[in-house]
């Protein structure tokens, strides 16, 4: 594809963070800019519509700080009590009695757990208490253009994001989330967004920033869309006679390799006897204690919580605080 020239606007776009972005600006980004005006053009947008949409954005430097310093870098003991604490039980239980009829619709049609829903709300946004600061086109303009690592990713959801605003005729200037871009109830970035929300009130929109109903059936939707198997075994404690076998690895995010049987083998049981189907696909969790490492093995839904995040700490949070809700109910 031929490279179009910047005209005076769009250099004018893309110069508007100067005072704030990175020196090493124009030889790494602008070029990367200009790949993203053809792509959103080929879109469908005019040339002025994305200078426009680009001139909203500045860089955060906020935004590069928390991305290298996530919570999931924590060790278990110092992650999971930020998540599973009284208070936010109290509130999953209100949560729950609030919009019992809307939570139990939405299980039976997506056959989800209902406590798994109200478990990943409360996680998220604490039941839309703190949906995030950030202004989400700043967001995903930081990362999309000023963080290599994953920059291809979030330049992707930088352009659903302009497709989503157009889609749900949404208020750019006031979508505000997550320093990755996630915003609502459920912290949906911009494709999710676009991909499993909806309309669970029938009301014409799909609006997931200030209505629960609509929250609660896509949060459901986005687990059927996964494989959420309803009232399957999640993730079992493991019982590891010393060290993991060399032969074994611990889940990092990868697509599942081993089988139950592969995994349970002399020196590695369940810790409790259970029925299980030993040909299904399963990962290995290790949880980092204060004192020692405990393992878990995770089966099929497990690894569905982390599709909506990869971490498996995040997962196993999820997993014992709809556990929690369950039982308190």
């Amino acid at each position: 594809m031929k490279q179009k020239l910047l005209t005076p606007l769009l250099v004018a776009a893309f110069s508007a963070t100067a005072n704030t972005s990175p020196l090493i600006e124009d030889a790494a980004v602008i070029p990367l800019k200009s790949e993203f005006l053809q792509t959103q053009q080929a879109l469908g947008f005019t040339q002025v519509e994305v200078e426009q949409f680009l001139s909203k954005a500045n860089y955060n430097q906020g935004v590069i700080d928390a991305m290298t310093k996530p919570w999931e870098a924590k060790p278990w003991h110092q992650y999971y009590p930020i998540f599973l604490t009284d208070k936010r039980l109290k509130a999953g239980l209100e949560f729950w009695k609030e919009h019992q009829s809307t939570i139990t619709k939405a299980s039976k049609e997506f056959g989800v757990n209902p406590e798994i829903i109200v478990a990943i709300i409360g996680i998220e946004t604490f039941y839309g208490g703190y949906m995030g600061n950030y202004p989400v086109v700043d967001a995903l303009y930081t990362l999309g253009f000023y963080y290599p690592p994953r920059a291809t990713f979030f330049r992707k959801e930088l352009s659903n994001l302009q497709t989503l605003i157009k889609e749900e005729q949404l208020d750019i200037s006031s979508l505000n989330g997550s320093y990755a871009g996630a915003m609502g109830y459920g912290q949906f970035i911009p494709s999710s967004y676009r991909h499993y929300a909806v309309d669970f009130d029938n009301d014409g929109r799909r609006d997931l920033l200030g209505n629960p109903v609509d929250a609660i059936g896509s949060v459901a939707n986005y687990f059927h869309q996964h494989g959420w198997q309803a009232d399957a075994q999640t993730v079992l404690p493991l019982a590891v006679d010393g060290e993991l076998p060399s032969e074994l690895a611990v889940w990092s995010g990868e697509k599942l390799k081993y089988n139950v049987s592969d995994i349970l083998k002399p020196g590695v049981a369940l810790a409790k006897a259970v029925d299980l189907d030993v040909s299904q696909p399963a990962l290995i969790v290790e949880l980092e204690q204060e004192n020692a490492s405990e393992y878990w093995i995770g089966l099929n839904n497990f690894y569905v919580i982390t599709r909506y995040n990869r971490s498996p700490l995040y997962a196993m949070a999820v997993y014992q605080f709809s556990q929690e809700l369950k039982n308190a109910l």
